[in-house]
């Protein structure tokens, strides 16, 4: 199993990168944070990799949730959901949840990555369509 949730989208970045702010909100997720990585590296040394924004993507009900079952669950948090240009495709990634059930080891996440996985993806198909 892969650790992203990924579709490759023929349009253009800013585009495909409101979309995707669109899409997380309409499927609960706020945004919490937000990295412009092509103007950080580029800032700080010197390197241009191009567009590429992580966006921190937050359900509060299922972040409440995770808490629950899992206390130290906050080292994973948010959803990063990464927005990026690459070999003339923009690309829009999703950590995918089930990556939580791996690195917790608890079995008892199992049920929630679903839902949030299934949240995320429903966001990805959004902005697809979009």
């Amino acid at each position: 199993m892969g650790f992203a949730l990924t579709i490759d989208l023929e349009r253009p970045f800013g585009e495909v990168l409101a979309a995707t702010r669109g899409a997380l909100a309409a499927s609960g997720f706020g945004i919490v944070s937000e990295i412009d990585l092509q103007k950080t590296l580029r800032d700080k040394i010197g390197v241009d990799v191009g567009e590429h924004v992580i966006l921190g993507a937050c359900n509060p009900r299922y972040a409440q949730r995770g808490l629950e079952i899992e206390p130290s669950l906050g080292v994973l948090l948010p959803c990063n959901v990464v927005v990026r240009h690459s070999a003339g495709l923009t690309v829009v990634e999703a950590i995918d949840p089930e990556t939580m059930v791996m690195v917790t080891e608890n079995p008892a996440m199992a049920d929630l990555a679903d839902e949030v996985r299934q949240a995320l993806k429903q966001a990805l198909d959004q902005v697809s369509a979009s």
